[in-house]
């Protein structure tokens, strides 16, 4: 996130005002946040550096930032931000101010914390009724909303805090509290009845979760969810939320929990393609044994040996609970030879997923704080799974679809040398950009470089479409020009057809029109497509670009020509007719083909291709082969940029012998 930028600003002002107004000097940190599951993390990252830093500067008041008041701060900082999220979806401002002491009215300094959305039109929301607006709440008065649905880290916010409130302004609503720097004494006592409560709902204080922890009792297990649960379910929510890989999750969940809350833990994960079959099951062919962690390493070979041979058998009508199951004790030796052990399935979106196992060696049973507590973050790891699947999922239809869209092989030319390069941008999707060189039949083959409008599923079906014709009507025999005349009205007329499908079926169901952005989308093509015809002494080549990036010819002495006209992209303007030209490559002479990722690539306002780059470039490569001047232009469109490409980069290089 960089250096948290530090100020003095002239501002008298009430929490929740515009912080442009006033004229008292304050620390102020304040930054932007995307709304998502990532906001809390975010922010306290944020809140925690500009803290510091303000320690570090010396301001006035920032002596008295202990770490329990810095802590107590993060609390605050989580907890609006997240339900500025939950309550309002939209994307979050934070600003963080430090107020001096300010004699004789008040003898301590106070941060202020301020948690902006825009999304002002729905009042906060408690038991499902709508509230007036309140304009502002007066320092010191209670919240005129209840316990907000999501929100129960409300009333830590409350506890916590000198005065908060929430200000509703034109197009933006803030919530916002005020703490006293000197006042967390007084704090620690008020926390106490809401610490407990608040480490269900939504986590807080960021430290580092992994780090090691000493074996508790019951009785220390609660002093440490009176503070730890906080933090614990927020940074494990954030630690979980980036995770694409569910073994990698598995792992994760075990770290979590041991040692902090159990000696051991043990992840079962189902197979997706077979579902939870409940206590009869047959595990021989049942879930896998994912993950096992022990606070002891020289242990979790033995344990994997025992848990696998009596994984834990759940009635299929446990959802979340917490289940006792028997415990492993001859793999755990004698001095764990007793032993309380849980088990929590693994559901989201109603499907189970799995199996989380903990255990804690000399307890009877476990706490109930730690119980809940595990039952809360189980909910996270499931959720985290069932994401990882999902992209997963994603992954594979994607390189399936991007396998069935291109060519398996590159067909050679007799008296031509080939290069390809090939890099979508998103290597997990469909991209926008192909490519074909195959044969055509009599003597010709044929080519296509081409770059449909978007990418993803919609770019899918514009390429499958296309590709597949293109080899159609040049083996039937169609010229360069007619091929292009034919797949611009074939994407035209999908198109049509698909609107007026889509028409059909909302007047069928009553429904609505279509919103701008809700409609089939007009499927736009540019291609460059070209015919070769090998003859003795070169190749003839003819081809013709439909709002393509345009072919260049390099000849042996370093001469760059283009070698077609611009015209119409493909399934814009109906009943354009498209011309061809051609033209001989002799031996030596070399023809390139980009799409726009090669021409478009930018370096701040600046592209590769101004002042005609790319010939400049391609004039710098006589006397090199066909592989080699791929390789090298390829590298300089990669060096031509500090940040990598953000387009897809496809470049066909054909060379007469």
């Amino acid at each position: 996130m960089g250096a948290i930028p530090t100020q003095r600003e002239s501002t008298t002002r009430a929490p929740g005002t515009p912080a442009h107004q006033g004229t008292d000097r304050r620390a102020v940190a304040h930054v932007s946040l995307p709304g998502g599951p990532l906001a809390p993390g975010a922010a306290r990252r944020f809140a925690r550096a500009g803290l510091d830093e303000w320690a570090e500067l010396a301001l006035p008041g920032a002596e008295a930032l202990t770490d329990r008041f810095v802590d107590d701060v993060l609390i605050v900082v989580s907890e609006l931000v997240t339900n500025a999220v939950v309550h309002a979806g939209t994307d979050v401002e934070l600003l963080c101010r430090l107020e001096p002491p300010e004699p004789p009215d008040e003898e301590s300094a106070h941060v202020v914390v301020e948690v902006s959305d825009h999304h002002p039109a729905r009042a906060v929301r408690d038991d499902g009724a709508e509230r007036p607006y309140s304009t502002e709440r007066p320092h010191g008065t209670e919240p005129s909303y209840g316990t907000p649905e999501y929100g129960r880290g409300l009333r830590l916010v409350s506890a916590l805090c000198d005065a908060w409130g929430i200000t509703y302004r034109t197009g933006v609503k803030t919530v916002w509290a005020r703490l006293p720097v000197d006042g967390a004494a007084a704090v620690e006592e008020r926390t106490d009845a809401y610490a407990a409560d608040a480490a269900f709902g939504h986590g807080t204080i960021a430290v580092d979760v992994l780090a090691p922890a000493p074996r508790r009792t019951m009785e220390s297990d609660r002093e440490w969810l009176n503070r730890g649960a906080l933090s614990f379910l927020a940074e494990a929510s954030d630690l979980l939320a980036g995770q694409l890989d569910e073994d990698l999750v598995a792992a994760l969940a075990g770290q979590l929990l041991v040692p902090r809350l159990a000696d051991w833990c043990a992840v079962w994960l189902e197979d997706e393609g077979m579902g939870w079959r409940g206590a009869e099951a047959d595990f021989g062919s049942g879930p896998r044994l994912a993950r096992v962690w022990h606070v002891s390493e020289n242990r979790i070979e033995d344990l994997r040996h025992a848990l696998e041979k009596d994984p834990p058998r759940l009635p299929e009508s446990v959802r979340s609970r917490a289940v006792p199951v028997a415990w492993p004790g001859e793999a755990l030796g004698d001095q764990d030879e007793t032993g309380t052990a849980l088990a929590y399935r693994l559901i989201a979106g109603g499907r189970p997923l799995g199996t989380l196992v903990i255990g804690r060696a000399g307890l009877l049973r476990f706490a109930d704080e730690v119980t809940g507590l595990v039952e809360d973050l189980s909910r996270r790891v499931a959720l985290a799974i069932g994401a990882a699947r999902q992209y997963a999922r994603q992954a594979t239809i994607s390189r399936v679809l991007q396998r069935g869209l291109l060519p398996g092989a590159v067909a050679e030319i007799p008296g031509m040398h080939s290069a390809l390069v090939y890099e979508p941008c998103d290597k997990g999707g469909p991209s926008g950009d192909f490519y074909d060189l195959f044969p055509a039949g009599d003597g010709r083959w044929c080519f296509a470089l081409g770059d449909v409008q978007g990418k993803g599923p919609e770019a899918a079906v514009v390429i499958g479409l296309a590709r597949p014709w293109l080899r159609l009507l040049a083996r039937e025999g169609y010229q360069v020009a007619d091929v292009l005349d034919r797949l611009n009205q074939l994407l035209l007329d999908d198109a049509t057809e698909a609107a007026d499908a889509a028409a059909r079926a909302l007047v069928t169901a009553g429904g609505p029109g279509l919103g701008a952005d809700e409609g089939p989308q007009t499927r736009f093509l540019s291609l460059l497509y070209g015919e070769l015809v090998p003859y003795e002494g070169g190749v003839q080549c003819t081809l013709a670009s439909a709002g393509h990036p345009l072919p260049l010819v390099l000849g042996p002495d370093g001469d760059v020509r283009t070698a077609a006209e611009p015209q119409t992209l493909l399934g814009v303007i109906e009943d354009t007719a498209y011309i061809s030209e051609t033209f001989a490559l002799h031996p030596g002479d070399t023809l390139l083909c980009v799409t726009d990722g090669v021409t478009e690539r930018r370096c701040g306002t600046v592209m590769f291709d101004d002042g005609d780059g790319l010939a400049a470039t391609l004039a710098g490569c006589a006397g090199l082969n066909a592989q080699l001047i791929a390789e090298r232009i390829t590298r300089l469109v990669h060096e031509f940029g500090e940040r990598p490409p953000e387009d897809d980069l496809a470049l066909l290089v054909l060379q007469a012998e």
